[in-house]
């Protein structure tokens, strides 16, 4: 990936903040589409119908616009679930809420699935260049599952839990992906609700 090469970047205008939206916007459409293999700032100029020059204004080079353009796609999916959520069942218990979310993950349009996986292996792959990209996932998704945990529990119980939730959900779209055993996630993914029921049902102590 390029790197910035000392372009004088924007000011931070009204109005250079909303080309930055929408060049941002513009080339997150295009890794949704193409993934990460092969992402350049010609590339991402191309995508977004400007000069590499332009981006540079813009941003701090591929890689800043790359770790934003991701940021975006995992803001998509969290949206997603969130609607999810709120058109089932607000007020139902947390193993309902992860249910309601579970489908729209493994029904996710297959770009925006591909994209968040090969950002999950570059994190691994190359971690000095690339950590912030695992780094930022756990930051956007941690929240949200500590906000679908009952409120009366204590924080640290919530954040307990919602890590459990993160890393399980994490290996089990891994899993279904590389081994492709659906059976097996499945029964995996309904152990898992059934440990969150007992959790639930401990009470608020913890």
């Amino acid at each position: 990936m390029e790197t910035n090469a000392g372009y004088r970047r924007s000011t931070g205008t009204p109005r250079g903040e909303a080309r930055r939206r929408e060049l941002l916007e513009r080339v997150t459409d295009d890794l949704a589409v193409n993934g990460l293999v092969d992402f350049s700032l010609r590339r991402a100029a191309r995508a977004a119908g400007t000069t590499h020059k332009v981006l540079l204004y813009h941003f701090d080079g591929a890689e800043d616009l790359l770790r934003q353009a991701v940021f975006k796609l995992r803001e998509r999916r969290i949206e997603n679930a969130m609607a999810a959520v709120a058109e089932g069942a607000p007020k139902s218990s947390l193993a309902d809420r992860v249910r309601l979310v579970w489908p729209m993950l493994v029904g996710e349009e297959a770009g925006l699935a591909r994209v968040l996986d090969q950002a999950m292996g570059l994190a691994m792959y190359d971690p000095e260049r690339h950590r912030d990209l695992g780094r930022h996932a756990s930051e956007q998704y941690l929240p949200i599952l500590v906000g679908l945990c009952p409120p009366e529990w204590s924080e640290r119980r919530k954040r307990g839990v919602a890590e459990m939730v993160l890393a399980t959900l994490r290996g089990f779209l891994l899993e279904r992906l590389i081994s492709g055993d659906e059976e097996g996630v499945a029964a995996g993914f309904e152990a898992l609700l059934r440990a969150l029921e007992r959790e639930e049902a401990a009470g608020t102590a913890a």
